[in-house]
């Protein structure tokens, strides 16, 4: 153990002070909490230590606030959201609710009087695993502005044990592992242990004399509530994230198999549980993962209804007589994707079979209190699920989805008549006889009071798109909402140095909570001192950042050079390809050029990571091509002055907030029409990092905010492309020659042996799987080269770039999620304020 953090526990008494604010008293329940609430060996209070314990001392005033509101919107009983998501990206918790609670300053002087540095301490923990990409970091981005907008919401997620998967990268490319987030134990969840409902799978239907249908048999798990707690900024408000654990009873072991030597099948149900919690997004290329991403999809939704219907029930109680008309003006909830679409048949299973409802009554309940969040246009993430495997494992729900269907189409037959020769893409069951599915979008859609997009270009391509025919049944069923990002966690918390010149120039520090008072920076943006000060706070974020790289991949980077990111899960339609393909014409180029022309360049570190799904072969050819390219580019000394590049490993939110603070350039680079919205786009623009771009999802409505001087912006638009892929077809592409050198530059083996034809395949031929440059790498490159030009060339005019940056973070008001979330709890949810007293 480290002397100081020996003698600093010495020193301090081992008091329990769950709730104060002053430092000493702080440090003495951090020293209670080391001792007395033990998960090490006595006398050790090293940095680990340290920070078990300092979580914990934090945990105490969360569960006091938790309890409160938990109190509070019992009494009040308000409507309160339930968003039902599968992913929560939530990051570090530690910097967060000391942030919020508004008390790093008296956590920081406590530490060092137990020996330790606040800095060092956060570094111990663990990110929670329980997310991948956008999807689950805007669920948690919700989260903390339900919590800060004293909003009566919560979360509902599974509690995965082993993550997506933690990325490695070796000579071969990614390697994915176990995550071990874990592996000791979260300090910040509550286990609960009177919180449990029964779940079952498979069995069958059993239907009494009078016609009443009950769901019997099968395997039944128990789901077990963990609650995270979740604390708004500068308010008592502390919502919940309740996560579900899956077990086995110990009456699901069989003690006689197991006394046998029967040790597998004495514990069938128990290791059968544990696979439903294990992993996010398991495999699906078999039976049995299929059988299990659909485990959990419904684990999920029907621990989360049982539970939030029980609630409605008990603050009933007492109350005088109730109908489950009511349900609607209590429950909201929300499907974040096509995930939890099982909640609706779920819904109207324990509405009818449990608590006797009739079908019109029970159908009004559901779509009163339903909402779904489309995510995408890709086909391939619009889930489908084979019509067989869900009779197997949820028979009630597939007679429940085949009567819904049943009376959509006699809806629309009596109705509109001139939609019939649309029916087969409308209807939610396809009985394609090769491959019988079950369409959840077409689910959501027809069973949803409301159906929104996530930036406004999404929504408007799926008003006139994937669903248009919808919308001529249902006009006022679709809207768009704008995602957005907390202030506190991607500006305020993860870069202090330039949060406090905004509040020194804004004399204010409201613009946390009120995001649109950046627009205040707009006057400053010329002024030379303002510029020095926002320059020296993006450079002490820069060398922050170049030491982590330096860490943890051993690469030196100059932060003197442009640091230009791009961040997020390694997809075709995201285009790593077309960013390392412009790295490598570079790098060419340079080779080409004499040391003199070389001075003149703009010198570049070219930052890429991701996690590549571990199924996606060309996503992971693009992982382990960033590195080779990395490999032969940062050791030549020729050119290693003027570019670098560099993979990123094991992306994720602890990452997001070293890499996005220290950035200047970051590429938000997918085909138009291919991404619904994005949100790291946002994080990089509220930071002061220019973005080059096509006019694709939210990119749209951020070049309108800041301004397009202020945008680097390339490509074909989204209403582009459909003809722009049909003169694919027709042969009558021309490609640029500097397309054709950057790729026969890889083939010619300059970044070594391994055969990178069937990448490069992809973007040659005109059509085919797999072929014909879908995603319109080639098209889009001479229009990326020369937006990059322009970048190299604002860069040399430090005064100008430092005004676009300026002028960026002031444009970024509209993407704070506090409005985003103020949108749906007045257009969608019609919840309002409920604040703790």
């Amino acid at each position: 153990m480290s002397a100081d953090g020996q003698a600093g526990t010495d020193k301090v008494p081992a008091v329990a002070n769950p709730l104060s604010e002053k430092p000493a008293e702080i440090a003495s329940n951090i020293n209670y909490h080391a001792q007395f609430n033990p998960h090490f060996s006595p006398f050790k209070f090293e940095p680990e230590q340290a920070f078990f314990a300092t979580a914990e001392s934090v945990r105490d005033r969360l569960i006091k606030q938790w309890n409160e509101t938990f109190l509070h919107f019992h009494n009040v009983d308000p409507k309160q959201t339930y968003y039902l998501s599968m992913e929560y990206l939530q990051g570090r918790a530690l910097t967060n609710a000391i942030g919020n609670l508004n008390i790093q300053d008296a956590y920081a002087e406590a530490l060092n009087k137990l020996g330790h540095e606040l800095e060092e301490i956060v570094e111990q923990e663990n990110d929670a695993a329980l997310g991948n990409g956008g999807l689950g970091r805007l669920a948690s981005c919700f989260l903390d502005s339900m919590a800060t907008l004293n909003l009566p919401a919560w979360g509902y997620g599974l509690r995965y044990k082993y993550g997506l998967f933690k990325q490695r990268i070796t000579k071969q490319g990614q390697e994915e592992v176990a995550e071990d987030w874990l592996e000791k134990f979260s300090p910040w969840e509550v286990v609960r242990h009177d919180v449990v409902f029964p779940v079952r799978f498979f069995g069958s239907v059993e239907v009494n004399p009078e016609g009443a249908r009950k769901w019997v048999g099968g395997d039944v798990v128990q789901a077990l509530a963990y609650d995270v707690p979740i604390p708004g900024y500068k308010t008592k408000n502390t919502i919940s994230l309740r996560l579900w654990e899956a077990k086995a009873c110990a009456g699901d072991f069989n003690l006689f198999q197991f006394n046998e030597g029967q040790y597998e099948s004495a514990a069938k149900l128990h290791s059968g549980a544990q696979q439903i919690c294990a992993v996010l997004y398991p495999g699906d290329a078999t039976e049995n993962g299929k059988l299990l991403r659909l485990k959990q999809q419904f684990f999920l939704c029907s621990a989360s209804l049982q539970d939030i219907i029980l609630r409605f029930k008990e603050r009933r109680s007492g109350k005088g007589s109730w109908q489950w008309s009511e349900f609607p003006d209590k429950v909201a909830v929300q499907l974040n994707d096509t995930h939890p679409t099982l909640a609706i048949p779920e819904l109207m299973r324990l509405l009818m079979d449990d608590e006797g409802l009739g079908w019109d009554e029970a159908w009004d309940v559901t779509t009163r209190t339903i909402a779904y969040t489309n995510h995408t246009v890709l086909p391939e993430a619009l889930e489908k699920w084979s019509q067989p495997v869900l009779w197997k494992l949820l028979p009630r729900h597939m007679e429940i989805i085949e009567e819904i269907d049943k009376r959509f189409l006699a809806m629309i037959n009596a109705t509109r008549p001139d939609l019939e020769h649309k029916l087969h893409s409308m209807r939610i069951l396809d009985h394609n006889p090769q491959k019988p599915v079950v369409r959840m979008a077409n689910l959501c859609v027809v069973s949803a009071h409301t159906v929104n997009g996530v930036a406004q270009l999404h929504s408007d391509i799926l008003k006139a798109e994937l669903f248009a025919d919808y919308v001529s049944i249902w006009p006022t069923k679709f809207q768009n909402k704008t995602n957005g990002i907390t202030p506190r966690r991607w500006l305020g918390f993860c870069s202090p140095e330039l949060s406090n010149i905004i509040t020194k120039w804004l004399k204010t520090d409201q613009w946390v909570t009120n995001l649109d008072l950046l627009s205040g920076l707009q006057k400053f943006a010329d002024k030379e001192d303002f510029q020095n000060e926002w320059a020296s706070a993006k450079m002490a974020n820069k060398q922050r950042l170049a030491q982590y790289m330096l860490r943890v991949t051993g690469i030196s980077i100059d932060p003197n050079s442009l640091f230009d990111i791009q961040v997020k899960r390694i997809h075709e339609y995201k285009r790593q390809l077309l960013n390392i393909l412009g790295a490598i014409y570079r790098y060419k180029k340079l080779k080409e050029m004499s040391p003199e022309q070389r001075k003149n360049t703009t010198a570049r570190t070219v930052m890429i990571g991701g996690k590549a799904f571990a199924t996606y072969t060309n996503a992971k050819r693009i992982v382990k091509l960033v590195n080779d390219v990395g490999e032969v580019v940062n050791n030549d000394p020729e050119v290693n002055s003027h570019l670098k590049v560099v993979f990123v490993p094991n992306y994720n939110v602890s990452v997001a907030e070293m890499l996005i603070p220290g950035s200047e350039l970051s590429q938000h680079i997918s085909t138009a029409g291919m991404e619904a919205s994005g949100t790291s786009n946002m994080k990089f623009a509220l930071n002061g990092c220019l973005i080059i771009g096509t006019l694709d999802g939210a990119n749209v409505e951020i070049r309108e905010e800041i301004g397009e001087d202020n945008f680097f912006l390339f490509g074909a638009r989204a209403d582009e492309v459909p003809k722009l892929r049909e003169d694919r077809e027709n042969g009558l592409f021309k490609p640029d020659p500097r397309f054709e050198e950057a790729k026969q530059y890889i083939r010619s083996g300059a970044f070594g042996s391994y055969d990178y034809n069937p990448l490069l395949d992809s973007l040659e031929g005109n059509s085919g799987y797999g072929r014909g440059d879908y995603f319109l790498v080639g098209h889009d490159f001479p229009s990326y080269m020369d937006a990059q030009a322009r970048v190299d060339e604002a860069y040399k005019d430090r005064k100008k770039w430092l005004k676009m940056s300026i002028l960026s973070t002031a444009g970024c008001g509209k993407f704070s999620s506090d409005r985003t979330i103020a949108q749906y709890a007045k257009e969608i949810w019609n919840i309002e304020e409920c604040r703790v007293p």
